[in-house]
């Protein structure tokens, strides 16, 4: 006889209770959710999850040294632009003639 639903679930989450797995979610901006889409087509994989344990896996292999460089957040560089630089000068001495005065 053929298990119903609640029976199917009940099987499957005594498989994955004795398989020791636990359920990782992580929300994600639309343009994560577009590079993962995009990795899962090149390489025709249609499970999400199966795609996400390859990519942790096969980073894992690198070993420390090696997966550095795709666990490292990207630094962003603020320059400062030459008239905000100017006007924080002017501002800094005339900060510190007023500092000087009050002496």
């Amino acid at each position: 006889m053929a298990m119903n639903t609640a029976e199917r679930s009940a099987r499957a989450a005594k498989k994955r209770k004795d398989g020791d797995e636990e359920e990782l979610r992580m929300w994600t901006k639309p343009a994560t959710r577009t590079v993962l889409e995009e990795l899962m087509e090149w390489h025709g994989i249609t499970e999400q999850a199966e795609a996400m344990t390859l990519i942790l896996h096969h980073i894992h292999d690198l070993g420390r040294e090696g997966s550095a460089r795709f666990l490292a957040p990207p630094r962003h560089v603020y320059v400062i632009p030459e008239n905000v630089a100017r006007r924080l000068e002017i501002a800094y001495s005339r900060e510190a003639l007023r500092i000087g005065r009050d002496e």
